[in-house]
């Protein structure tokens, strides 16, 4: 496969900006790669396709403040800070992206808040928009973190062309969010509620939480047409016992094993034992999925609808059927579903 495969025209309008008012209530198309079938449901109609035993793997990462705005020193330039992740807790360096980056050199200071009470400092240069900064903080580190949550923005994605709002907090965050350290939602579990969560649970549906912190690199554009020249960046996930305890216990028994989002996808993939069962795992990952691929542990996937060329697409290929993925993409656009991060769901049996 090769990456103009997967390009497509994508109507501007049908990328969502906002949320849909109830987070269960987005649309959720159902694609049976049994049947060759599309059906139009609502999310909260996914519990109708689950049943007692069966397990929907979670990603638990939890999205953090991730965008600061700085000044730079002398200058006074307002400079776009999006944090990555910590290299070394102690001397407080982290990996970042800056905007707009020609400006920002190795020494420059960049002032944050209103009262200058965090700086930091450019010390390497990693990428193009890439740098390495020292933060200078006189508090404690516990303070330090604190005072990055203060200064900093949800990172709703660029292409969400407006201001962030203070719902942006909650709903850009699944409900099941515990382990802090994503710089971006894992957005098909976007779509669960509270209530949605009690009826599957009530239902006996169980549920396996891994962790992969979903990095930039998840949203990276491909740029190389042979698929296999794609590099995509490392990001830190853990797989603990109990997650593949629940999860090889219910293969065991031949229940349905849904993946919950790409990201958990990509994070089970990448620690199945040579008899295709679950380990645990903490670490880093970087596998790319993209057809053909045979995958190990789950059959049925829930997503959001993703954008050309991007990885998540490859990967939706990979599990759906290339032929059957275009068909309900060209389905999606004709019925109008909303796209993306914000956008509404697909189910794939």
């Amino acid at each position: 496969m090769k990456l103009s495969h997967f390009n497509f025209n994508l109507p501007e309008e049908l990328l969502a900006e906002f949320p849909t008012e109830n987070r269960d209530e987005s649309r959720l198309m159902v694609v049976n790669r049994k049947t060759n079938t599309i059906e139009h449901k609502l999310f909260k109609d996914v519990i109708d396709y689950f049943d007692d035993g069966d397990v929907m793997v979670l990603n638990n990462t939890k999205v953090f403040p991730a965008r600061l705005y700085g000044n730079k020193e002398k200058t006074g330039a307002r400079i776009e800070v999006f944090l990555l992740r910590e290299l070394n807790a102690e001397q407080r360096l982290w990996d970042v992206l800056v905007d707009p980056a020609r400006k920002i050199r190795i020494g420059n200071k960049l002032y944050f808040g209103d009262d200058d009470s965090l700086v930091a400092e450019v010390i390497d240069n990693t990428t193009s928009r890439g740098r390495t900064l020292r933060f200078l903080y006189d508090g404690s580190y516990e303070e330090f973190r604190e005072k990055l949550v203060e200064l900093g923005e949800t990172p709703i994605p660029k292409y969400i062309n407006r201001e962030v709002t203070p719902e942006d907090a909650e709903r850009y965050q699944t409900i099941y969010a515990k382990e802090e350290g994503a710089v971006a939602a894992p957005t098909a579990g976007l779509h669960f509620s509270k209530h949605l969560l009690k009826r599957l649970e009530i239902k006996g549906v169980d549920f396996a939480e891994v962790t992969l912190h979903v990095g930039l690199g998840t949203f990276n554009p491909v740029e190389v047409e042979d698929l296999s020249k794609h590099k995509m960046d490392s990001e830190e996930m853990i797989i603990t016992q109990e997650a593949c305890d629940i999860v090889n216990n219910a293969k065991a028994k031949k229940k349905k094993i849904c993946c919950v989002g790409t990201t958990s996808m990509r994070a089970m993939e990448s620690s199945v034992s040579s008899q295709r069962t679950l380990n645990p795992y903490t670490g880093w990952t970087n596998k790319f999925i993209y057809p053909p691929y045979d995958f190990s542990i789950a059959d049925c996937m829930i997503t959001n609808f993703h954008t050309p060329k991007s990885t998540l697409l490859m990967m939706i290929s990979a599990f759906c059927g290339h032929d059957l993925m275009k068909k309900a993409y060209e389905e999606a656009i004709k019925e109008k579903y909303r796209f993306y991060s914000y956008g509404d769901a697909m189910l794939i049996i």
